[in-house]
């Protein structure tokens, strides 16, 4: 399809809503899975920044592998505990090393 034709589409389902209550009732769930995600996401990078924050204030060098696993960490609970032992660790290891 052209680029006119699919800029025409694309303005036309604009503000389009489904209208069977079957559409309707998915649309709904994925919506709000998609903000259940988005509110885990954005705790985790929180939870993840905090971390490099304490870890950057107590002079704890992190190396760029370090540095990529804690971004990409999605457990908020694990990068709770990381952010508790940022307060104390003496080093990176003892920060990220599992009991």
């Amino acid at each position: 399809m052209n680029e006119a034709t699919r800029r025409a589409l694309e303005t036309m389902m604009k503000g389009y809503e489904y209208q069977s209550d079957f559409a309707k009732k998915y649309v709904a769930q994925g919506r709000a899975e998609g903000r259940t995600e988005g509110r885990i996401e954005g705790e985790a990078r929180g939870e993840a920044r905090a971390l490099l924050a304490t870890l950057r204030v107590r002079g704890i060098a992190v190396p760029d592998a370090a540095r990529e696993r804690i971004l990409a960490e999605r457990d908020t609970e694990r990068l709770e505990r990381w952010v508790e032992r940022a307060v104390v660790a003496m080093s990176i290891a003892e920060v990220l090393e599992e009991p």
